[in-house]
């Protein structure tokens, strides 16, 4: 709610990395890992803020961070086929009305 994100591993219940304030305090919406580049995963907070974590490039604030200013997002998926090298990886986003928005991610982004 307070736009913090911990890393876990499945054998500590203390996280291996934690951000606060990630999202200027905004709670968060979703969080989803990228499908075809393990270090790399999705945020969407409360004013339709995406930001977008490459590990290994910045372990410490995102990489990039786009607004949807059309309407607000109310929640986001992650598509792609992580057995397939073609860099294809999708955001879709469901607004506020109902319209789905799907946005392809750059393939920096996207490849292993």
């Amino acid at each position: 709610s307070d736009g913090s994100i911990r890393l876990y591993q499945m054998t500590s219940e203390y996280p291996l990395m934690q951000w606060n304030d990630s999202t200027n305090g905004q709670p968060i919406i979703a969080l989803q890992w990228a499908l075809t580049r393990p270090a790399v995963f999705f945020v969407l907070d409360a004013s339709s803020n995406i930001y977008i974590w490459d590990l290994l490039e910045n372990d410490l604030v995102p990489v990039a961070k786009q607004t949807v200013q059309s309407e607000n997002v109310v929640t986001m998926a992650l598509l792609g086929e992580p057995e397939k090298t073609n860099g294809l990886l999708g955001i879709v986003l469901a607004k506020e009305s109902g319209q789905i928005d799907i946005q392809y991610v750059k393939k920096k982004w996207a490849l292993c």
